[in-house]
């Protein structure tokens, strides 16, 4: 939760929607994400949020970066961060995308696959490579969950590692990931039970790993349902990291996205419209000029539930209405099957902010569906110049 954006937002008047971002913010979740994860490598997930101000100030503050395309290292080198710095971490990349990353500077690849490995080495040759597994329990106690798309089994992880080799690259690492917003920390112990017998048996075939990568999934708090402190994660991944490996840790990296900027951000939204189905229909539907095509794609399934509210009528009495998009699409409905307490004055023209959305939103927004634009963003210093429009006569 930012109160500089509240604040801030008490008296301005923006054009809508807009993300609003607070890099003060972003700051403080980074310097307690490493305090807390003391002795760990912090590799901020671009995909979370891409503006170049969060990439400079967490450059400036020493951070690595986990990037998933040649557009995101390109961004986080103008964000002025070194190519060492940077993990090309998507197991999905075009060669021509490795070649420009290789050219640019960076020698750290994941991979997944063996035609993926044997891209890597054709475009990146003698670059440090990282295989990714596939957890056993595909990110149980996550709110957005993974599937079965990236990862290998352990097998496959030692005989790609051993190939690598042959291939002339240097086998550094094996990362995982245990999904997105995932609230249980036990989470992560299993798969690192996982990367350790890896080890061992890579060890055995002489191959000397030096890199674990426990992956994101660091959760931030939505409304109500509070999360477990971060030092909670620390404490539980480092009891399970001393169990399996003792005096001999390697290198251990961890990707946060989430984490650092989710609670750095609030959409400010306008109501549309408020309405009913009937004239005798008690369930209200709100529409706002944000939706699941404007950013608030993790809204699916009613997985993320963002806190919604209305500043000018924070006295008012309230019922549960249904929250919907602004598109002709039905699918762009996010609040139907568990409404949301909104004011029972609520009017169309009314502001309604949508919290903790710094992460996974403006990233999403789809460029010009319904001819509409796509999410505007602005840093809570420059709030002033984001004016409403203004009307034209017809």
């Amino acid at each position: 939760m930012t109160i500089r954006i509240e604040t801030a937002l008490i008296d301005a008047k923006i054009a809508t929607p807009c993300l609003v971002l607070d890099r003060e913010q972003v700051a403080k979740n980074y310097r307690n994400f490493c305090h807390k994860m003391d002795g760990i490598d912090i590799f901020y997930a671009v995909k979370a949020n891409p503006h170049i101000d969060i990439l400079s100030l967490l450059a400036a503050e020493g951070a690595y970066f986990d990037c998933a395309s040649f557009q995101e290292i390109t961004l986080v080198l103008a964000a002025g961060s070194h190519p060492s710095n940077i993990c090309f971490g998507s197991t999905l990349k075009k060669a021509t995308d490795i070649a420009d990353a290789y050219k640019v500077g960076v020698r750290y690849f994941t991979f997944d696959a063996r035609e993926e490995l044997q891209k890597i080495a054709d475009h990146a040759p003698e670059s440090n490579v990282c295989c990714r597994i596939l957890t056993n329990d595909f990110g149980t106690g996550a709110q957005w969950p993974l599937s079965r798309k990236f990862g290998c089994d352990e097998n496959m992880a030692v005989d790609l590692m051993s190939e690598a080799v042959e291939l002339g690259l240097i086998p550094s690492g094996i990362s995982f990931h245990v999904g997105s917003q995932q609230t249980e920390p036990t989470a992560w112990q299993a798969p690192i039970a996982q990367l350790s017998r890896i080890f061992r048996k890579l060890a055995d075939l002489g191959i000397a790993l030096d890199t674990i990568n426990i992956g994101g999934g660091f959760p931030t708090t939505f409304g109500d349902n509070a999360v477990p402190d971060i030092s909670i994660y620390a404490s539980v991944i480092k009891a399970a990291l001393n169990v399996h490996f003792g005096d001999k840790m390697p290198r251990v990296i961890a990707e946060p996205g989430r984490a650092l900027v989710g609670d750095a951000g609030i959409i400010v939204s306008e109501v549309v419209l408020v309405s009913q189905k009937s004239s005798n229909d008690t369930q209200r539907w709100v529409y706002l000029d944000v939706g699941r095509f404007h950013g608030l794609a993790e809204t699916e399934g009613e997985a993320i539930r963002y806190r919604l509210t209305v500043p000018e009528r924070q006295n008012s009495a309230s019922t549960p209405a249904i929250i919907a998009g602004p598109t002709c699409d039905s699918v762009d409905t996010l609040y139907e099957r568990n409404p949301v307490e909104m004011p029972v004055d609520l009017k169309a023209g009314d502001i309604v902010l949508v919290h903790d959305t710094g992460a996974y939103t403006a990233t999403y927004s789809s460029v010009g569906f319904n001819g509409l634009s796509p999410l505007r963003v602005c840093l809570v210093e420059d709030i002033n110049q984001m004016k409403f429009p203004k009307l034209q006569a017809i």
